[in-house]
């Protein structure tokens, strides 16, 4: 709820409330797979270093960190 700033999104009708929580569970479920246990830290991490995880989505050969 604090990581991702839920209680201040302003998507309260239409399907925008289902899609940012299917955003929120991809990125969870992202980290998890990645073997990160604190879901905050790796968060942080991903938004200082945004080209690691573009490269990580994109590249053909799974990696964990």
């Amino acid at each position: 709820d604090v990581t991702f700033r839920e209680d201040l999104h302003q998507a309260r009708t239409g399907t925008g409330p289902a899609v940012l929580a299917t955003l929120r569970n991809t990125s969870i479920g992202y980290h998890r797979t990645n073997g990160e246990a604190n879901i905050a830290r790796a968060t942080r991490r991903a938004n200082r270093r945004p080209h690691d995880l573009i490269t990580a989505v994109t590249s053909s050969i799974p990696t964990t960190q």
